[in-house]
């Protein structure tokens, strides 16, 4: 509803959610070029994923390499991925939740909010 019982003028309406468009594409271009990292181990095994949730980079540290042990070896990697993962989605919060408040709350499809 409109303060004072008027009607929404649609031209300031659509003029609204293009900007909001623009400004959620703007944060999910942003997100795609920024880079995060999550780590296991101890950091023996880093990952860096972007804030889309892109894995782009997995760095072990050769101490973490037993022949013996691969089983070690593939949960700290899982480990650091998921801990990178975590790391984009409180990015993605941070940079698209206010724009999903401006949607009325109601969420983004596809967005873990």
């Amino acid at each position: 509803m409109i303060p004072g019982g008027g009607q929404p003028n649609m031209q300031q309406l659509l003029q609204q959610a293009q900007k909001m468009q623009q400004d959620l594409a703007n944060a999910q271009e942003e997100l795609a070029r920024t880079e995060v990292d999550g780590q296991a181990g101890g950091g023996l095994v880093k990952a860096t994923v972007t804030g889309a949730g892109e894995l782009r980079a997995l760095k072990i540290d050769p101490k973490a390499v037993d022949p013996e042990d691969t089983d070690t070896l593939a949960d700290l990697v899982v480990a650091a991925v998921q801990a990178a993962n975590e790391n984009a989605q409180a990015l993605q919060q941070q940079k698209l939740g206010p724009l999903a408040q401006g949607l009325g709350g109601s969420g983004i499809p596809g967005l873990p909010f």
